[in-house]
């Protein structure tokens, strides 16, 4: 592991990391088999968040383990195309609705809160705290065994006042777990490497891009990051914890490194020659997220509290958790194997959830009225049709491989100086790309847009999440026409706010043209293209 600055001004703090977590009970566990007498009958599961990046990957690792999964969402078709959709349970509901929350609550053994109000104003601590008690009360109610919450690594030693508003809210969520009725396990991460996660991009990012880089202080403060598989492991194990236990475990992987180990680090596993690191004292966290936002695909209402953590040094006090979910050889990953392991992911298009899999707080999420009249007032169109010269199946992977790396199909300067627009006002902007190249489903962020429906071989959906006087969606249609011929059809649709939509969407429509109806024009072309490139392949079946 890289080191910052010569090796004997880190050999004497790693030692005393070495001898104080081994006091603190951080010895490798290798007991594979469960404790005697432990319950191994399945266990009924309600996972919350489950849209999100770490939700989305623990229901599947639930149900490998035998358990039977139940899952709280605002939008039940978000999860519609997950491979586990069919296997597990999927109820509609909030989590700030205690009705909704009572009712998926019924019959349900372990009760996961993977969710926070973080992005979503300035009362999001009031809100993060009034979903926490209805959650607690609920899990009372229904006869829950075990909460089980994934939250932040508070530093030690640091007066309350000094945490972010972030790290303050997520103690305080799972202080309130632990002061309920039901036991609770309240695990306690501080940066988590996995292909996707916020973390993982925004790491990627900065090494990737900046071979010189001016950096904050920050860089130099100590963490002990954890691979994602092992927070699964853990999330996954604590269900069987004993009914005596209710308490927070601290959990991480074994190497307690900086900022700037990290980034040199995974330099030399993504085989980049050496970065240039120069900290300087300058940048707040404020600053340093407007940075980071500018740098990465990560905005800047993300980037904030990723980079507010880092002001203090955060590393486990103890490995008492291994006590219930022992580790087994090889495990806890070490930062470079867990390094090595997102980046393979990452490479090979296997990212199964991303940073981005949750909805952004804020941004618009009503879907498109059915009603063809538009009942709740004014809506603008700008319609396309094109006859292509194509197959109907190479036209549509023309439209589901739209975005990302394969851009918009025109215009790029305007899609880009849209999408830089969208993050100076505080937006997602253009840059959060796709999680699979070629496959989208319900769900899926792209760029600045989100997939509200997808029909395959027939219709794309995206509704737009960029900073709007209004709500915004995007159709791309592969049909047939009534001679047989394969059709193109495309429709823009935008529903104002006020003056400002109605002012925004005239003073857009002279663009028009050329933005849609080159985006039109060239998507039939590359369908053309590639069946001329690719040759014939089996129909979109109708």
């Amino acid at each position: 592991m890289p080191t910052d600055g010569p090796t004997g001004a880190r050999e004497q703090p790693e030692k005393q990391d070495q001898q104080r977590r081994q006091e603190a009970g951080y010895r490798p566990v290798t007991r594979d088999q469960p404790e005697t007498g432990q319950d191994t009958a399945p266990l009924r599961c309600l996972v919350t968040g489950a849209t999100g990046y770490i939700g989305g990957r623990l229901v599947p690792e639930l149900l490998e383990a035998g358990h039977t999964v139940r899952c709280l969402a605002r939008s039940p078709d978000k999860l519609r195309d997950h491979p586990w959709a069919a296997d597990a349970d999927v109820v509609r509901g909030d989590v700030t609705d205690p009705e909704s929350v009572k009712a998926a609550m019924q019959d349900i053994d372990v009760a996961y809160y993977l969710v926070h109000a973080l992005g979503t104003g300035s009362h999001f601590e009031d809100t993060d705290r009034e979903a926490a008690r209805i959650f607690a009360d609920a899990a009372r109610s229904a006869g829950v065994r075990r909460i089980v919450y994934l939250g932040g690594l508070t530093p030690s030693g640091v007066p309350e006042h000094e945490l972010s508003a972030h790290l303050r809210s997520r103690a305080e969520v799972g202080q309130i777990f632990l002061d309920a009725e039901v036991p609770a396990t309240f695990l306690r991460a501080a940066v988590i490497i996995g292909s996707g996660s916020a973390s993982f991009e925004m790491l990627r990012y900065l090494t990737e891009r900046l071979p010189v880089m001016v950096t904050p202080s920050w860089v130099r403060t100590r963490i002990q990051p954890i691979g994602v598989r092992d927070v699964l492991r853990y999330l996954v194990g604590s269900a069987r914890m004993p009914e005596d236990v209710n308490r927070a475990f601290d959990i991480g992987g074994p190497d307690v490194i900086t900022y700037l180990d990290m980034m040199r680090g995974y330099a030399a596993v993504a085989g980049l020659p050496r970065r240039l690191i120069v900290p300087v004292p300058v940048l707040t966290p404020r600053l340093s997220s407007h940075w980071v936002g500018l740098v990465t695909p990560v905005p800047h209402s993300i980037a904030r509290p990723l980079t507010e953590s880092l002001r203090h040094e955060v590393v486990c006090d103890e490995h008492d958790i291994a006590r219930h979910v022992p580790d087994v050889p090889g495990r806890p990953l070490t930062f470079q194997q867990a390094l090595t392991l997102a980046l393979r992911r990452v490479r090979e298009a296997q990212v199964t959830t991303r940073w981005s899999s949750a909805s952004v707080p804020g941004a618009p999420s009503d879907p498109l009225p059915t009603d063809p009249d538009w009942a709740g007032g004014s809506l603008y169109k700008d319609c396309r049709e094109l006859v292509v010269d194509a197959p109907r199946a190479s036209l549509w992977r023309v439209i589901e491989g739209i975005g990302g790396d394969n851009g918009w199909y025109s215009f790029p300067v305007a899609w880009a100086v849209r999408g830089w627009l969208d993050r100076f006002v505080g937006g997602v902007g253009l840059r959060r790309g796709r999680r699979d190249a070629e496959r989208l489903r319900v769900g899926d962020s792209l760029d600045f847009w989100r997939v509200e429906a997808i029909e395959p071989g027939r219709l794309l959906r995206l509704r737009a999440e960029m900073r709007l006087p209004g709500l915004a969606w995007l159709e791309m249609y592969a049909e047939d026409d009534d001679r047989g011929r394969t059709r193109y059809r495309q429709r823009a649709l935008f529903h104002p706010r006020g003056l400002l939509g109605h002012a925004y969407w005239w003073s857009v429509s002279p663009f028009h043209a050329i933005v849609f109806g080159g985006m039109a024009r060239n998507i039939a072309q590359a369908a053309v293209k590639g069946t001329a490139t690719e040759g014939p392949r089996r129909p979109v079946s109708r």
